[in-house]
């Protein structure tokens, strides 16, 4: 497997055609894998605001007062509005906003990045990834594309990239049924391939000033293996998101 970064892309902005700036620096294969940081894909969408646009409530006030309470400093109560406008709910109203977003991921802040953005305060996550996964798929010569993004996991410091869209091609390894080297039959693995291409990629897109915000995999295959499209948890069976809903932050 190989990964390389594509080169010399530009400063992204509303209306650019990202699908063909990739293409035309890239003689790509069909059986690519194209890995794109979200924060273009969110570029190229507008979803680039101000802080204005987002005219605090009396909910966001409360919310900016408990973390600047916490944190001892001053938080901007039109930041907490973008978050809770992005979300269907908050996870976690302190330390810090562990929120569900629209499509079902599960971030901080509903994903929205506060650096990087020249042409405004805020830049959101876009509003269905795996729609923007296929756009970008049906212009360029590669079959298959990840919209990826970074964030923190549960138990383990610092930050890895993940994946939160996908088109053509399924989310998930199926190993159930399949054998392990000893013979037995395996039971319960369902490999996230998606979320692994992204990690990877991240290593190789890189992060700061010095980042580029699109990765080629090659030579990569899927294998003969059931594939599946679960990729966010459902809420029935997630047991650490209901395990949150009864916690609260005690000082």
């Amino acid at each position: 497997m190989e990964l390389f970064a594509v080169p010399d892309l530009p400063e992204i902005r509303e209306g650019d055609d990202l699908a063909g700036m990739i293409d035309e620096r890239v003689d790509l294969r069909a059986d690519d894998v194209i890995v794109v940081a979200s924060t273009v894909v969110s570029k190229a969408e507008g979803r680039v605001f101000d802080l204005d646009d987002f005219p605090a409530s009396e909910r966001a006030e409360a919310v900016a007062d408990r973390l600047a309470e916490i944190a001892g400093e001053e938080k901007d109560p039109r930041f907490a509005q973008a978050v809770i406008e992005e979300s269907t709910e908050l996870l976690m109203e302190a330390p810090f906003l562990l929120t569900a977003t629209r499509f079902g991921h599960i971030g901080v802040n509903a994903g929205i990045d506060r650096s990087n953005v020249p042409d405004g305060d805020l830049l959101l996550l876009p509003e269905r990834p795996s729609e923007s996964a296929e756009r970008i798929r049906d212009g360029v010569a590669a079959d298959r594309v990840v919209v990826s993004d970074t964030c923190g996991r549960p138990f383990r410091h610092g930050q890895r990239g993940v994946a939160i869209g996908w088109a053509g091609m399924p989310a998930s390894r199926d190993w159930r049924g399949e054998r392990d080297r000893d013979g037995r039959e395996m039971g319960v693995t369902v490999q996230n391939v998606i979320d692994e291409l992204a990690a990877a990629a991240n290593l190789v897109a890189g992060e700061g000033d010095g980042g580029t915000p699109v990765v080629v995999v090659r030579d990569w295959a899927f294998g003969d293996h059931d594939g599946s499209d679960n990729h966010f948890r459902e809420v029935e069976g997630d047991f650490v998101r209901q395990a949150l809903r009864e916690w609260t932050f005690q000082e």
